[in-house]
């Protein structure tokens, strides 16, 4: 890792919202107009995220860490799967940040594809980063998340650190107890995930707590071309369902739709 140690901006991007409304909703109860209200605005968020991300082509959201500069090796690789991912027809979808979330949306740039972030209400010392063709900030971090999985059809997983580990949990959990279909998920960087896979085999799946099937499921490679065939195959699964048709902008409700090739053109 080259100065990402030494950089305050990339260790602390995310942590905080300029917006405290998520703190104040976990913070326990309040009154019931409060709660009530505080109802209201996570629903119009909701439908705001909706209207943003709703006639977006099929995508792909890649996960990992924030701290990353364009010198790491975990940085150039996920640039380089999202630049192939894009070739391939899909819109790639990160929290919009420095660091992997960078690295993947600066690959669409490259191979002219869509590139899209969606993150918290940040701090105006920090910004999103500079490869996207559209951003949507929301308050709730559950929101931003729901958002992320929802026009997802795969998850690429690179290195990092407890929000990447959450992302990639919680996907699998989706997945395993099929509240989503299941995308392929696909983890970059054998050697760094290694060590969790051991667990998961020697500790989780010896004490019956998961199925050989749950860790069966990932694909594990530092083969970028693996990967994109992987989440090709598995994707076009789920895209011929009929249920899945392009979605069609509304001119009296003011909407717009996204220009895009066709995944596996």
């Amino acid at each position: 890792m080259t100065g990402t140690d030494r950089d305050p901006t990339r260790a602390e991007w995310g942590k905080r919202s300029a917006d405290h409304s998520e703190h104040h909703f976990l913070a326990g109860p309040r009154s019931r107009l409060h709660e009530f209200g505080r109802v209201l605005r996570i629903m119009f968020e909701f439908i705001r995220g909706f209207r943003a991300l709703h006639f977006l082509p099929p995508c792909v959201t890649v996960f990992g860490s924030a701290r990353f500069d364009e010198n790491n090796r975990w940085y150039r690789m996920a640039r380089e799967v999202a630049a192939e991912l894009s070739r391939t027809g899909f819109t790639i979808m990160t929290g919009g940040g420095p660091g992997i979330m960078e690295a993947a949306n600066r690959g669409a740039r490259d191979a002219g594809g869509l590139s899209v972030g969606c993150n918290i209400t940040l701090p105006h010392e920090q910004s999103h980063n500079p490869y996207l063709d559209r951003f949507v900030e929301f308050r709730y971090f559950f929101v931003r998340k729901v958002m992320l999985v929802k026009y997802s059809y795969a998850f690429v997983v690179m290195p990092g650190g407890f929000g990447t580990l959450d992302e990639l949990f919680e996907s699998s959990t989706l997945i395993q107890t099929g509240k989503i279909e299941d995308f392929p998920l696909v983890l970059m960087g054998r050697e760094f995930w290694q060590p969790m896979l051991d667990f998961l085999q020697q500790r989780m799946v010896r004490e019956g707590t998961i199925a050989q099937a749950d860790i069966d499921r990932i694909l594990v490679t530092d083969d970028v071309q693996e990967a994109v065939a992987h989440i090709r195959k598995g994707a076009l699964r789920h895209l011929q369902d009929p249920g899945r048709e392009a979605k069609k902008p509304s001119v009296l409700l003011g909407e717009k739709g996204v220009t895009a090739q066709t995944v596996g053109d």
